[in-house]
Formats: C-alpha cells, structure tokens, sequence
C-alpha cells in the first residue's frame, strides 16, 4: 500500500505530466514539421523554381546559422520574461515565416526565408529542455524529455500521411502544390501560440492545478537534485569550457548534422533507392516515425530506469552508423525500406536520451546556457553538412557519397560518447 508520501509524489508528477507534455509535444511537431517540410516540397519546388541541389542544401542549410547564432540569447530572454509569454512569441514568429516560404521565387529569396524561420525558432527547443528541468525532478526527468521529443518523430507520421493529399492541390486558388503544403502546415504554429499564451505557467508556483503540499513536495525534491550537482562556476558560461560539454557539442555535432543532411532530401533520395512514388514514400516515412518514436520512448524509460546515460547514446549511434551503411550499399529495395525504419529507430533513441546528460553535468543555475550552446553550436553541422550533401550532389549526378560517408560521422560520435563515459567513471572512481 502506497504511503502517504508516494501519493502526493505520485498525484504530483502526474497532474505535471498531463498538463504539460501534451501541450508542449504538440508545439515541438509543429515547429520540426516547418523546419523540414521543404523535404516534400523540394522535388517540385526546385524543379518549378530551378534551385540546383546545391542551392537548396546552402538554403536549407541556412535555418541552422540563425537558429544556432540566436539559441543562447534566446533561452537567456526566456529565463528573464518567463516561459509562457516567451515560447507563445517565438512560435507565432516561426508560423509567419514559415507560411512566408510560399513566396519565395530565386535563391537569395528562398535563403532570406530558411534564415528568418532559424532565428524566429531559436530557442524554443533549448528552452523547452531548461523549463521542464523546473518541473520534473531527475528520476522522472528521462520520461518527461522523451515524451515530449516524441513529438519529431512523430512530426515524420503527419508530414508523411498528409504531403501527397496537399501537394495534390495543385493549381487551387492559383497556387502549387508545394505552395498548399508550406501555409497549410505553418498556420498550426500561429493558432497554438494562444494556447500557450492562456495554459502555459511559468513555474511550479504559478500552478493552480498543484496543491501547496504538491508544490512543498517537488520544491523540495528539486533542490536535492541541484545539490547531488556540481557546485555552480562563477559565471555559467564557464560551464561552456568544461570538456563534459565540449564533448557534448562535438557529438551533436556529428550526429545532427549528418542526419537534417539526409532528412532534407530524404523523400528523393527513398524514391530512388525504393521505387516507390511520393504517395507512398511518404508512408514509408510515416512508418519510420513510429518507428523512432519507439526507439524513443523505450531508450527514454531504460535510461532512467538503469540510471545510465551514456550507453545508451552509444549503442544507437552504432545502429545508426549500420543503418546507413545497408541504406547506402545495398541494391535491395525491401532492405533499404528495413534499414531506413531501423535507422529511425536508433537516430531518434539518440535523441530521448542525450537531452538528459547536460543536467547531471553542470549545475542547474548553467543549464540554461550550456543547453542552448551545446544545440546552437552543434546545430552548425546542421549547416555544413547539408551544403556539402548538395554540393557531392551535384558533382556526382547522385547521392551515394553522401550516404556512403553518413556512417563515418555516427560512428565518431559514438566513439566520443565512450570516451566521455570512460572520463566520467575515472572521476567518480577517483579518491577525493
């Protein structure tokens, strides 16, 4: 029979849970949705428009640049204003934009806009990992961040089930079918701002729905987590400098870049590999979210189960590395459609766990910046790798370069996650 205690820890995490992974999940589809749509968009689109590979790599690529230039400035004014009013600003900025990419009609444009959409995004990912580090204590904290990054993959399940009925449009009300599905799946972003606006707290304390023992109870457990960290630097931006982050930056690095180079072109390059058409290529990358969403949740649960975090950053990107090397290699269609689904599944296993490292690293007064950093820098491969995939592209005439070299990068990752494992275990190990 519970006591007393766990029913109130219990009731708590529960009422926190439901009132705000839904809201804040549904916020994280929408806005990974607007940053990789254009992949839908970009057979007709270039080819309409006569954006080379290249061009439309460096394009969207560019979201990246302002999206990693403004990451920590952002999560700073988030940190002085408050979440609600700041999460509610930055997503009617990127619903506007994003809808503006619709207009666009030469390559300086088309860069103009994928820059405006990072700058008006920034911060709303980074933010969302420090607001909920408010919320849920760090035994509950690998759950929480899963359930809501379930939401990218998730973002793959819609984008792929509606992109063949909106680009079918084409020709309503004068406009292309590429054209329907960038404002039809900006608006959303727009309408939800007001939801966050009226249903957002702030803090714990700001919560009608927790009562004051509920509230006593997870300040409590919230500042014994804060104390098992270590004691705070002078300035949280000394935390930047801290290897343990260092390495952080270098691995997203490695990863992120790598996978947005494939996923901008993903439905081209399916098309190819599978011989499916774009109907059912996007079945095939709603199939690969689920896919990852399992992958998600289930690393998401073991690692706060087992208490480990680094292990299970590694292991997938070996996955990963394998996935990519089948999905490049192999003159099977059925085994390039397997290999794409398991690829999903450990990218995205990737990405439930490795948002839970930076908090059992510095100390909460940091997280702020060190999040915002660790995904503002590493979101420059975000950049480099999409220009370099257009640019083999169109040098090659093909994208088996570009798939051939995705596995080298996945697997530096995880050797750099087992190295910071090993140093993290030498510490602890050591005498004081």
């Amino acid at each position: 029979m519970a006591t007393s205690d766990e029913a109130l820890e219990r009731g708590a995490m529960k009422a926190i849970a439901w009132r705000l992974l839904p809201l804040i999940g549904l916020g994280y589809l929408i806005s990974y949705m607007d940053r990789v749509n254009i992949s839908f968009a970009a057979p007709t689109m270039n080819a309409q428009l006569g954006f080379t590979a290249s061009v439309y790599g460096f394009g969207g690529g560019l979201f990246f640049i302002s999206y990693a230039l403004l990451e920590i400035p952002s999560n700073l004014a988030l940190a002085r204003v408050g979440a609600r009013r700041w999460i509610a600003r930055i997503m009617v900025t990127w619903g506007v934009v994003a809808m503006s990419m619709a207009l666009v009609r030469t390559p300086m444009q088309f860069y103009a806009v994928r820059f405006l959409l990072g700058a008006a995004e920034a911060g709303f990912f980074p933010g969302v990992i420090y607001y909920l580090g408010l919320w849920f204590p760090q035994a509950y904290r690998g759950r929480a961040i899963s359930r809501f990054y379930i939401a990218a993959p998730l973002a793959s399940v819609v984008m792929g089930a509606v992109a063949g009925s909106l680009l079918r449009l084409d020709g309503a009300l004068g406009l292309h079918g590429w054209q329907w599905l960038l404002i039809a799946e900006g608006a959303p972003a727009v309408i939800l701002s007001l939801v966050f606006l009226k249903f957002l707290p702030d803090r714990p304390g700001d919560a009608a729905w927790l009562s004051v023992e509920q509230k006593a109870w997870l300040e409590a457990r919230l500042a014994a987590d804060n104390a098992a960290v270590a004691a705070p630097d002078h300035s949280p931006f000394r935390a930047l400098l801290r290897p343990e982050v260092l390495a952080l930056v270098a691995i997203n690095f490695v990863y992120l870049g790598p996978y947005y180079a494939f996923t901008l072109s993903a439905p081209t390059v399916l098309r190819g590999s599978t011989g499916l058409d774009a109907t059912q290529v996007g079945y095939l990358v709603a199939a690969g979210g689920l896919t990852g969403a399992a992958g998600m949740a289930a690393v998401g649960w073991s690692s706060d189960r087992l208490r480990e975090r680094y292990l299970h950053l590694a292991l997938p990107l070996v996955a990963v590395a394998g996935a990519f090397a089948v999905m490049a290699w192999s003159p099977s269609p059925p085994v390039v459609m397997v290999a794409y689904l398991a690829m999903m599944g450990g990218y995205f296993a990737v990405s439930g766990a490795f948002w839970l490292a930076p908090s059992e690293i510095v100390h909460p007064r940091a997280v702020a910046v060190t999040v915002a950093a660790i995904n503002g820098l590493g979101q420059v491969g975000s950049f480099v790798f999409p220009w370099l995939w257009g640019l083999a592209k169109d040098s090659t005439g093909g994208y088996h370069t570009g798939m051939s070299l995705l596995p080298v990068t996945f697997l530096a990752g995880a050797a750099i996650m087992l190295g910071l494992r090993q140093a993290r275990r030498g510490r602890i190990a050591a005498p004081a």
